[in-house]
């Protein structure tokens, strides 16, 4: 005889927690609070597609489901995980005769980034006629994963991850729920809403083990904590001093060209439970700013470790990024480029609207070829060694020097070929 013979499975807590109204989502106030952007598609009861930006756990899948009732449409949802092109034509054909019978269709895409840009340009004819509204949900950037076409028909909204006070917020609606608190110390507590990392469906499932596994009358600390839900709690609070110090000492230790103490510090901050892609973005941060052109293979490498860390996953991708932790601390070091980047958008700032010389602009039109524009251009291929040595600069700030290459890597051979040019410049000049 089962155990569970005669009591039928409660829901998740996670589901029965989710919400009725857009008031009990929690942490996008800027989204849903009093003159939030999808407040007002609400209120006015109108409704364009959308793509819904942000990490697991924040609440796009409600908040789309919510919006569907709130405008009187039919909520359908698919995830381009698991859905093709025949499985698209069903779903369209299906809004057009809803639409026929007076009613419209609010589609859900989960993880839309992963249609490829047939499948995705597949939308736009049923956007564009009013078919349906669309609402795609991605944790990745849109404007690297969804094509042009489609984010110029859908406005983009961004999800935060939710903070410690929504969180919280969470957890005390889930004692209230459960109709008695977690049995955790204050301090466990804490450790439960970093263990989260600002996803709400997360925390709910872990508060519901916590639930189960706890006896009567028993208070667990935070090594108790972890035992039961078998997840670490983290070394440092990713909000707070220990990450930035941590991120820092990372970035130093790259910079200073010691691999093993960067080692040291990206180990620590992935048994933490940092995010690996937010190390992945630091790491192609400090292959610009520190090697630059000193090494270019070394912002190849850095993206190629995000990638493998992509494809792979936690455990076996944070190789990828030790492997890219090591090329970078090793390689040589300028930051030439990051400075004269730096030159060049102050003079932007200060000079930026001075008009180029005549002789580099085009002249599409008689007038503009009557008032010398394109006059006296010199096409380098045409010259002899390639290499005309021009003027580019407006005639009001005259010829700058913001790139100086150092002696390290690569940036020597690009030093040669500037001095080159310079010595042949001053020949044609004299």
């Amino acid at each position: 005889m089962s155990l569970f013979a005669g009591s039928a499975p409660r829901s998740p807590l996670a589901e029965r927690m989710r919400p009725r109204l857009l008031a009990e989502v929690a942490g996008q106030d800027h989204l849903l609070g009093e003159g939030g952007a999808l407040r007002r598609l609400v209120d006015a009861r109108e409704m364009g597609s959308l793509i819904f930006w942000g990490p697991p756990g924040t609440g796009k899948t409600t908040v789309a489901r919510l919006l569907a009732d709130g405008t009187d449409m039919a909520f359908v949802q698919i995830s381009a995980i698991f859905s093709g092109v025949a499985e698209l034509k069903k779903v369209f054909e299906a809004a057009r005769g809803r639409r026929a019978m007076g009613q419209g269709t609010l589609l859900f895409v989960d993880e839309v980034h992963r249609f490829n840009r047939a499948q995705q340009d597949s939308f736009l004819p049923v956007m564009e006629d009013g078919t349906l509204v669309l609402i795609g949900a991605t944790t990745e950037n849109p404007s690297f994963e969804l094509n042009a076409a489609l984010l110029s028909r859908a406005r983009v909204m961004v999800f935060r991850a939710l903070d410690g006070a929504a969180l919280e917020a969470l957890l005390q609606r889930a004692e209230a729920i459960e109709a008695h608190p977690l049995p955790l110390t204050p301090q466990a507590r804490r450790a439960l809403i970093e263990m989260a990392d600002g996803d709400g469906r997360a925390l709910l499932t872990l508060a519901e083990e916590v639930f189960r596994a706890a006896t009567p009358d028993e208070m667990l600390d935070v090594a108790e904590l972890a035992n039961i839900v078998q997840r670490r709690a983290p070394i440092y609070d990713k909000a707070q001093e220990g990450h930035y110090n941590l991120i820092s000492a990372l970035h130093k230790c790259v910079r200073g060209s010691d691999p093993d103490a960067a080692l040291y510090y990206l180990a620590r901050m992935l048994a933490a439970g940092e995010a690996p892609l937010f190390l992945a973005r630091r790491l192609v941060r400090m292959a610009v700013e520190d090697i630059g052109l000193a090494d270019p293979q070394a912002l190849v490498v850095a993206n190629a470790a995000r990638e493998a860390y992509e494809f792979l996953g936690s455990p076996e991708g944070e190789l990828a990024l030790a492997q890219a932790t090591v090329y970078l601390a090793t390689a040589p070091k300028s930051n030439a480029v990051y400075k004269a980047y730096g030159l060049a958008q102050g003079l932007a700032r200060d000079k930026g609207s001075l008009t180029p010389p005549k002789t580099i602009l085009n002249a599409p039109t008689s007038l503009m070829k009557q008032e010398g524009y394109g006059s006296g251009y010199q096409y380098d291929h045409d010259t002899e060694n390639a290499f005309s040595g021009q003027d580019y600069w407006p005639e009001a700030l005259g010829r700058q020097k913001l790139y100086a290459p150092n002696e390290r890597g690569f940036e020597r051979d690009i030093r040669k070929r500037l001095d080159y040019w310079e010595k042949l410049r001053n020949e044609q000049n004299e």
